[in-house]
C-alpha cells in the first residue's frame, strides 16, 4: 500500500496512491491526515488496504496524481531520528574530519534528534543562505513508526513498523566541526530533510524487506548524473531493528515516529556515494585534497529506489538548491 499527502493546510490530506504512482484516491472519510491514520492505525489500516485494492481495480474514483502536489508524507511530525547505520560512512566522513570512529562503532548504534517540525516536501528546494557552509545531500531510508514502547526488544521491533520512504537528509558539513567540538552535538548543520513523495507499507517491497533492511540500490543524482547506486541492504550493519531497540532503551515513541537508517554507503567505490562528503574523502585519500565542490545553486538532487522490476517505489525526491 502506497500512501500520501496532499499539500493543504499544515499536515496535508491523507491520500492512497496506485501501485505505479500515477493515480491517487482521497482517503478523509478513513482519515483525514497522515498522522491521524498512525494514531488510529488499528482501526484505519484494514480500510485502508481496502481503498488501494479498490484503487488498483479501477473501482473507486481516482485522480491523476502531479509529485509538485505532495507535501512530505508527514509535513510534521512528533519526532525524527536519524540513524547512522552504514560503517563505511562512518569511517569515511571521520576520515574526512580527522576523527576517529568511536570505540563502539560495531556494537552501539549513532543517533541524533533533528528538527521535525517543517519536513521538506520531495519537490521542495534546498534553501541555502550561504554557500561557505558547505551544503550536501545525504541519501537514507527512513521508517515511520507506530507507538513504540521502552524496552522493544529487536525481535519485537518488527511489529511498530508501519511505513517506509526516502530521505533527504541535507547536512550544511563546514558548521558541524565547531559544533562538535562543543560537545553538544548537531544542531545549526542539520537544516531541514526532505521525504519521498509516498510512504509504503513494509509488504509493499516484497522479499526487499527482509531483517529489517531494504535490499535494494538506493540511486541518488546530481544534476542529472548518477552520483551513486549502493546497494542498502548487506552493509547497513545495525538493522532498522536495531535501531528501534536502541533508540527505546530509555524512553518510548509515540505514532508518527520518523527513524532514519543514515546515509546509505557501500565499501565497493563502484557503487558510489550518497553523500559528497564521502566523494571528497576517497578524492582526498587518492590525491590529497578534495575535488568536487559542495553543492552550490541551481545544482539537482535526484533519489529514487526501483524494485527488482523497475518499478519506482517511492517516488522520487527532486530538489534544486537555491539562494534563501
Amino acid at each position: 500500500m502506497k500512501l500520501a499527502s496532499l499539500r493543504q493546510g499544515r499536515d496535508g490530506a491523507l491520500i492512497v496512491v496506485s501501485r505505479d504512482g500515477t493515480r491517487y484516491a482521497h482517503a478523509a472519510s478513513i482519515a483525514g491526515t497522515m498522522q491521524a491514520a498512525l494514531d488510529e492505525w488499528g482501526s484505519c489500516e484494514a480500510r485502508l488496504r481496502e481503498l488501494a485494492a479498490a484503487v488498483e481495480a479501477g473501482t473507486t474514483q481516482t485522480h491523476a496524481l502531479d509529485p509538485r502536489q505532495l507535501a512530505s508524507p508527514l509535513p510534521r511530525a512528533y519526532e525524527w531520528v536519524d540513524g547512522s547505520a552504514y560503517i563505511n560512512h562512518i569511517v569515511l566522513v571521520r576520515k574526512a574530519r580527522n576523527a576517529e570512529p568511536p570505540a563502539t562503532l560495531r556494537t552501539d548504534p549513532l543517533v541524533y534528534q533533528g528538527g521535525s517540525s517543517v519536513l521538506l516536501s520531495p519537490t521542495d528546494p534546498i534553501p541555502l543562505a550561504d554557500l561557505a557552509w558547505g551544503c550536501d545531500f545525504e541519501s537514507e531510508i527512513a521508517v515511520v513508526l507506530g507507538d513504540t514502547p521502552q524496552g522493544t526488544t529487536k525481535e519485537e521491533a518488527h511489529r511498530f513498523v508501519r511505513l517506509v520512504l526516502l530521505v533527504n537528509d541535507v547536512t550544511l558539513r563546514n558548521l558541524i566541526p565547531d559544533e562538535l567540538a562543543k560537545g553538544f552535538g548537531f544542531f545549526q548543520s542539520k537544516p531541514a530533510s526532505a521525504f519521498s513523495p509516498f510512504a509504503v507499507t513494509p509488504d509493499e517491497l516484497g522479499d526487499a524487506w527482509k531483517d529489517g533492511r531494504v535490499h535494494l540500490p538506493l540511486v541518488t543524482r546530481l544534476n542529472g548524473a548518477i552520483a551513486g547506486d549502493p546497494d542498502a541492504g548487506p552493509e547497513m550493519h545495525f538493522s532498522f531493528f536495531d535501531l528501534v531497540a536502541h533508540i527505546t532503551k530509555t524512553r518510548s515513541y509515540g505514532a508518527g515516529t520518523i527513524l532514519g537508517s543514515g546515509t546509505v554507503s557501500n565499501e565497493d567505490p563502484a557503487r558510489g556515494v550518497s553523500c559528497l562528503a564521502e566523494r571528497r574523502t576517497r578524492e582526498t585519500l587518492e590525491s590529497g585534497k578534495p575535488i568536487t565542490p559542495f553543492l552550490t545553486f541551481g545544482d539537482r538532487v535526484q533519489i529514487e529506489m526501483r524494485s527488482a522490476s523497475g518499478e519506482s517505489i517511492f517516488g522520487t525526491i527532486d530538489q534544486t538548491v537555491v539562494k534563501r
